[in-house]
Parts: structure tokens; C-alpha cells; sequence
């Protein structure tokens, strides 16, 4: 089932029809949630990033897009699938109402939801072979737009399919200064010796949900230093410990990049913490 302008029907029911704007010119956002046990992580994080994305994008909120019917809305989807007690990645996608051409004829919006069943109800590290390269045929753009999440990722998509021929579990972005982004699917840390640095949303990284949370969490531990600051690519390998970060993964340790490999001993007591905070704040 899927949650289409807030009506459940099945799958094969749904139709955006071959004027959405969304497959036409980009003009969609969309929010990944992810719901254990009935339960929304962050979920007042992801709403008003939503909102706030909607309105840098200019369009149109419904009254009735409020943090407690989005919410239901989101719930309800959950409890048509099966598996009750499991875990879901919900995609909430939203798009200009078709109309126009560059120039929309109106700045409604319609959505739709999604969903797909994860294998663990909270975060779990997952220590195999993370491999990981730079992605250099293109840059992501520093500034605002590049910090939401809409429907533009042809760069992500390139990536992932480099990575996938050259056998690397995931690449690292950059901009058009040539410094570090983020990685393809999260944001991206940095270890080094007390410090923990993530490259600041200036650089053009996603404004991840994840990313705040792990930033909160670094800020509480007096044994560490948090550090939001451009990352050169010459920092990579002299890092003790990389990893990367999502609401649906949680923190995904890198293991080696070139010819470095890395521990990942923060990230296990980073995930430690960020499962009491998911339980906590859901």
C-alpha cells in the first residue's frame, strides 16, 4: 500500500501522471523516515525540515500539513503493512502541482508515501569491508539548495554507479573548491586523535537529521572535540576513523579508503548513544 494525497490505496493504483513536475524538472522534495515499532525517529527534526524545505522551494503548505496529521498519515501507512512490529524506511515525496514550465501556474502540492520494511528494529554497526573512493567526474554545488533533499541526485546517481563498477561500497563528494562533502547516501565524519570534524553545511552537505544528532551527541562528550570545517581530501588518510551517517543505517564505519584502513571504535560508542536517542526523542 501507499499513502497517495492521503488516500491508501494499493501500489499499482498510484498515478502522477506524464506532466509531473517532479519528473520534469526536478520540483519535488521528499523526507526518509525511519519507523520502528510504530515509532518515528527525530520525528519533530524531520517535519521541520520538510516545512522548511518546502518553503525554500516556495511552495505551497496545506493547512492541514500539521506535525500531528503528517504523522498519522505516516502511521497509518505503517499499520497496512504486515509485519506490525518491524522496522520501515517511509519516503514522504512532495511535488509542485502540474502546470506551467519553468514558471508554475501554482505552487500547490500533492505527495505521496512509501514504504519499505527494514531487518532491525534499532541501529546495528555493520564492521564488513567498507571500502570507499572519491567520486572527481562531478561536483555537487556549495550553498542552500544543495543542503535539502529534493528529487535532483544525478550526481549520487553517478556515483553509485562508479562505485558499484569499481567495486567500492560507497564514494565520497565534492565541490566545486574541491573539498569534502559528504559521502553518496549520508554525511560524513572524521576522527582524528580528540577531534571529530564533519564538513559544515556552507560546504553544501545534505542537512542530515542523522548529522544533527550525532553533532548533539559529540557536543556532550568532554573526551571529544566537535569540529564543523571544510575537510581537504589530504585529511583522509591521515584520519584514525571515518564513518558515515543516515536516519535509515544509522553510522556506517568506513573501512578503508586507498591505501588507509580505519578503526572504528567512536562509531561503536557513537551508536551506543544514538539508540538511547532514538528511543528517547521517538
Amino acid at each position: 500500500m501507499v499513502n497517495f494525497n492521503g488516500n491508501l490505496i494499493q501500489n499499482t493504483e498510484t498515478s502522477m501522471g506524464p506532466d509531473n513536475r517532479g519528473l520534469h524538472y526536478g520540483d519535488a522534495v521528499f523526507e526518509t523516515l525511519r519507523v520502528s515499532g510504530s515509532k518515528i525517529f527525530f520525528w519533530e527534526d524531520h517535519y521541520f525540515r520538510l516545512m522548511a524545505s518546502m518553503r525554500i522551494l516556495r511552495m505551497e503548505i496545506p493547512v492541514n500539513f500539521t506535525l500531528e496529521f503528517l504523522e498519522k498519515e505516516v502511521l497509518n501507512l505503517v499499520e497496512t503493512f504486515s509485519e506490525k512490529n518491524s522496522s520501515y524506511n517511509i519516503k514522504i515525496l512532495v511535488w509542485r502541482k502540474a502546470g506551467g514550465k519553468y514558471s508554475p501556474k501554482s505552487n500547490d502540492i500533492e505527495y505521496l508515501l512509501t514504504g519499505a520494511q527494514i531487518e532491525t528494529l534499532f541501529y546495528t554497526l555493520h564492521d564488513k569491508r567498507y571500502e570507499v573512493e572519491l567520486f572527481k567526474d562531478h561536483f555537487v554545488n556549495s550553498g542552500l539548495l544543495s543542503t535539502l533533499k529534493t528529487n535532483n541526485k544525478i550526481v549520487q546517481v553517478l556515483g553509485s554507479i562508479f562505485a558499484k563498477e569499481n567495486d567500492y561500497q560507497n564514494c565520497l563528494l565534492l565541490n566545486e573548491t574541491k573539498t569534502i562533502v559528504e559521502a553518496l547516501n549520508g554525511n560524513l565524519f572524521l576522527v582524528k586523535g580528540s577531534v571529530i570534524k564533519t564538513p559544515p553545511l556552507t560546504d553544501g552537505c545534505l542537512n542530515g537529521i542523522l548529522r544533527k544528532q550525532i553533532i548533539a551527541i559529540c557536543l556532550q562528550l568532554p573526551e571529544y572535540t566537535l569540529e564543523e570545517a571544510s575537510v581537504s581530501p589530504f585529511e583522509l588518510q591521515k584520519a584514525d576513523e571515518m564513518f558515515v551517517t543516515n536516519v535509515i543505517s544509522g553510522i556506517q564505519p568506513i573501512s578503508k579508503y586507498r591505501k588507509k584502513e580505519y578503526s572504528n571504535t567512536v562509531a561503536k560508542n557513537l551508536l551506543t548513544k544514538l539508540n538511547v536517542r532514538a528511543r528517547l526523542t521517538s
